[in-house]
């Protein structure tokens, strides 16, 4: 269990702010527009204004109003998916390279394909979840103002927790807008200044929305409680830097003129914040998160108190099928849904020079690898191993091939090792090691005649019954599965729900590593940052990844891929690479993009997502984005 305060609080409030306002109209038939009105009895207590900004958290987490079902926030969908991050993360990761879902709901399978339209329910679901949230942050806000607040005598520590409250919920409507003007453009616009009624929100532009965004986090920044100092999974300056970074770094995507120069001075801000790498990869995504380090704003889910079947229960559970084991993962069992392409399998073995990694670790030894998986085969020369700075343990980084190898002194049959019972450890002459292709770290320890052989950390796949390649999207075994994301903490316990239903496993939206990954980006796209910093951090992310090969020089392609290989999963993919041009026009393509199963190219209108037509044909401001 969970032992934060606010987080605890979320559900307290689900009920409690809806059902002491007028309804929202229905998403689907009528324009977005301030139509939750907050009752003034709600604020008799002096505790309700806390709790109504933890609903406007819980907006990220929950679907509506009773729990997983019952009462959902919005309609026209299943209202599983229609929670935020569920909505969100299908639109930025399964358009993508990244993800593949084998469901047929409706027009789910328009996302891979990339061919939805105005009239896809996922796509209106997304905006509708969207301004849902912004409508939320205008409540709360038009009924916190000084005037309000002076009528009910709200006077000195509460009116102080008011203003930090009111500028929390003034970052969670830029995170919104935010991710209205990167998913779909122009968008509908209100405020808290708009008046409480029907009316048609005017459009802003991609660039409107920009300024919009740009100009409340910088409002908002002095006045955010200092990095690390808020309560778990509440905003701080931190949080807010790290949207800015991310504005900027996208700056000439969404406005024609490049930011980078920004994009470096905040993310300078949230690394000398101090927010240190967790030393384990995988404790970033695991039922006891909340204690990892790095993690700068999250997404709170609680098994017991934040139940959805959104948010991490849909990720890990929809990642779980064929011959894996759901106890594995803290569950009672898998959807069977999603799983990754080829094309970031094979990211994990490239964007490492080798050369240049093994010389790192120290002189080549005498002890090498020898086999039909390497470079010369069983006949030899043997690809050297390298001294370690422990005496008789000896390392490598290798490319290696479907096949078997062993390890060999000076290139001698007369002193090799082999592994009889393949369990790590040598034996003089021993069985020859069967490998997989793929770049590997091979150490072996003379001391105590063991050895490992390793991949990238990073690479959470399932690949037992799984095919690397694609032929059926429909099939779960079609494709590799990814482990990333488990409901257990990291001693192995399940979370707290004990039925094995919903996850404690919380979202980590903002981290370090992407910080620091941005600040490299913008470094080589002319913002003035430090190459060596740069590559300094790259190289702290890769030590952090059991020294998977410190790298000595990077460029833009590297950096898109080694953000790949760091975030797959989390939400970034799409966004990415759009800043890359790679999204849809162009060369590259990966398995079942623009519906073939080798890939095309798609158009390039389709870096936007289309105003809904139900939205559209309802109100007379909006224009259809270019294309739809």
């Amino acid at each position: 269990m969970k032992k934060y305060s606010f987080k605890i609080l979320l559900v307290g409030t689900i009920v409690t702010l809806f059902t002491l306002t007028s309804c929202l109209n229905d998403l689907d038939k009528v324009p977005q527009d301030k139509d939750i009105v907050l009752a003034d009895e709600l604020f008799n207590d002096p505790a309700s204004y806390k709790q109504v900004l933890a609903k406007l958290y819980a907006g990220l987490a929950i679907s509506g109003q009773q729990g997983p079902a019952g009462l959902p926030d919005i309609t026209g969908i299943d209202e599983g998916f229609s929670q935020y991050l569920r909505q969100y993360w299908l639109a930025q990761e399964v358009t993508t390279d990244e993800a593949v879902i084998g469901w047929a709901d409706g027009s789910l399978p328009d996302y891979h394909e990339h061919d939805w339209n105005p009239s896809n329910e996922f796509v209106t679901a997304l905006y509708n979840r969207i301004l849902y949230q912004v409508t939320s942050c205008n409540a709360f806000l038009r009924e916190t103002t000084p005037a309000k607040l002076a009528d009910r005598g709200v006077t000195g520590q509460l009116l102080n927790d008011i203003e930090l409250y009111r500028k929390e919920a003034r970052f969670l409507r830029a995170l919104s807008y935010y991710h209205a003007l990167d998913l779909f453009g122009n968008f509908p616009f209100v405020t808290e200044e708009d008046e409480v009624g029907f009316f048609y929100p005017p459009q802003k532009t991609r660039t409107e929305l920009f300024n919009y965004v740009e100009s409340e986090l910088l409002d908002i920044e002095g006045g955010l409680l200092a990095p690390k100092t808020n309560e778990y999974a509440r905003a701080d300056q931190a949080a807010a830097w790290t949207l800015l970074a991310k504005l900027y770094l996208n700056a000439e995507v969404y406005t024609g003129s490049p930011r980078y120069n920004d994009c470096i001075t905040y993310s300078s801000k949230v690394i000398n914040a101090g927010y240190g790498l967790e030393p384990s990869y995988q404790n970033l995504f695991l039922a006891d998160n909340h204690t990892a380090s790095g993690v700068i704003f999250p997404i709170a889910f609680d098994g017991l108190h934040t139940q959805t079947y959104g948010g991490t229960t849909f990720l890990i559970h929809a990642a779980v099928g064929g011959s894996m084991n759901p106890s594995d993962f803290g569950i009672n069992g898998g959807w069977g849904g999603t799983r990754t392409t080829s094309s970031l399998v094979t990211l994990f073995d490239t964007g490492l020079d080798t050369n240049a990694a093994n010389n790192a670790i120290g002189a080549a030894a005498n002890w090498g690898l020898v086999g039909s998986a390497t470079l010369n085969g069983w006949g030899g020369p043997d690809m050297s191993l390298y001294q370690t700075g422990t005496t008789n343990v000896f390392a490598g980084y290798f490319n290696l091939t479907d096949g078997e190898i062993k390890f060999r002194r000076d290139n001698d049959w007369a002193f090799n090792y082999g592994d009889n019972g393949a369990d790590g450890t040598l034996e003089s002459g021993g069985a020859n090691i069967a490998v997989n292709a793929g770049l590997y770290k091979v150490t072996l320890d003379l001391n105590n005649l063991t050895y490992t052989i390793e991949k990238d950390p990073r690479a959470m796949f399932y690949s037992d019954g799984q095919t690397l390649a694609i032929e059926s999207i429909s099939t779960f075994t079609d494709g590799y599965a990814v482990t990333k994301f488990k409901n257990l903490d990291r001693n192995g316990n399940p979370g707290s729900d004990t039925s094995g239903n919903f996850t404690d496993t919380d979202f980590p939206l903002f981290r370090i590593a992407d910080v620091y990954l941005m600040y490299a980006e913008a470094t080589l796209r002319g913002g003035g940052g430090n190459e060596a910093t740069a590559i300094s951090y790259i190289n702290q992310l890769r030590a952090r990844a059991n020294n998977f090969g410190s790298v000595s020089s990077i460029d833009l392609d590297f950096i898109l891929d080694e953000r790949a290989r760091e975030l797959f999963w989390e939400g970034h993919r799409r966004t990415d690479l759009i800043r890359f041009g790679k999204f849809s026009d162009g060369n590259y393509v990966w398995p079942w993009k623009g519906g073939v199963m080798e890939g095309t190219a798609t158009p390039g209108y389709l870096d936007l997502f289309p105003i809904p037509a139900s939205d559209l044909n309802a109100n007379p401001n909006l224009s259809q984005n270019p294309g739809y």
